[in-house]
């Protein structure tokens, strides 16, 4: 699949992150998903990997996804623990200061460092260099970019960021990591080019044609978020086999659904 996806202009590729089921990898499984990644993407797309959970942990994926040639890390949120803010920034800054590469923090499920917390750890990790918002509140990420501004770049990371992709622009955050480039990347690139010209005709027909039908399927089972993108991936014939527990498959029924409206865009 990386072969297949990697001419198509992304900006960059993310390996092992939530949609490719980091927290299902065991360690042999999380080097051999990176190793392949940095090697088959080489001179094409840059790599980044994913890494979080607990503290140490997410300091070893780091470190092993440095060794094996990654271009930086999209830092996942910490283990099932509350944590407050004091806690959070140690937990980012140890990440931060145990490798030399780049450092994209995400703010999603229990991680949600504040727009002070963020700019304390701008000061202190000079290679936290991007923020990747997946709580979806405007208000913190409006002040989030009026305090810092372009020390961070910033990634629209909600689920199906298509959906949200025009008001993140208009929050200064024009860039967004797309799950459904995994198996129609040709119209992923078609709707990213409409966001970037300001071209509503074509968001808003993707949108209609597309996106909105794939979340009735996507909203149907907590998890569907992944499993919607294996399935999709396989009907293109790029499978990557079935979601691990806790996840589960779509259905049969389902799986029809989704090819129709693939099948509805043409070829990739």
């Amino acid at each position: 699949r990386l072969e297949w996806l990697a001419p198509y202009g992304a900006s960059a590729l993310f390996a092992a992150g939530g949609t490719g089921e980091y927290f299902s990898l065991s360690g042999p499984e999380y080097s051999e998903v990176i190793k392949t990644a940095v090697e088959t993407c080489r001179g094409k797309v840059p790599i980044i990997a994913g890494a979080g959970g607990p503290t140490r942990t997410a300091i070893a994926h780091a470190q092993e996804a440095e060794r094996l040639g990654a271009h930086g890390i999209l830092l996942l949120p910490h283990y099932l623990t509350e944590a407050g803010q004091e806690g959070l920034i140690a937990h980012v800054e140890q990440v931060c200061k145990s490798v030399k590469f780049g450092v994209i923090v995400y703010n999603r499920d229990r991680t949600k460092l504040t727009a002070e917390s963020l700019a304390i750890l701008a000061e202190r990790c000079p290679n936290l260099v991007g923020f990747k918002d997946g709580v979806g509140n405007i208000e913190t990420m409006s002040s989030i970019y009026m305090k810092l501004g372009d020390r961070f770049s910033y990634l629209g990371g909600l689920p199906t960021a298509e959906v949200y992709a025009a008001a993140y622009k208009a929050l200064g955050t024009p860039v967004y990591s797309s799950a459904v480039f995994n198996f129609i990347p040709k119209t992923a690139m078609e709707f990213y080019k409409a966001v970037a010209a300001d071209d509503t005709a074509t968001q808003h027909r993707l949108l209609k044609s597309f996106f909105m039908p794939y979340l009735a399927i996507r909203n149907r089972v907590e998890g569907y978020g992944v499993s919607i993108i294996k399935a999709g991936a396989r009907i293109v014939g790029h499978d990557g086999g079935p979601v691990r527990a806790p996840l589960v498959d779509l259905k049969p029924s389902e799986m029809e659904e989704l090819k129709a409206l693939i099948d509805k865009l043409g070829p990739q």
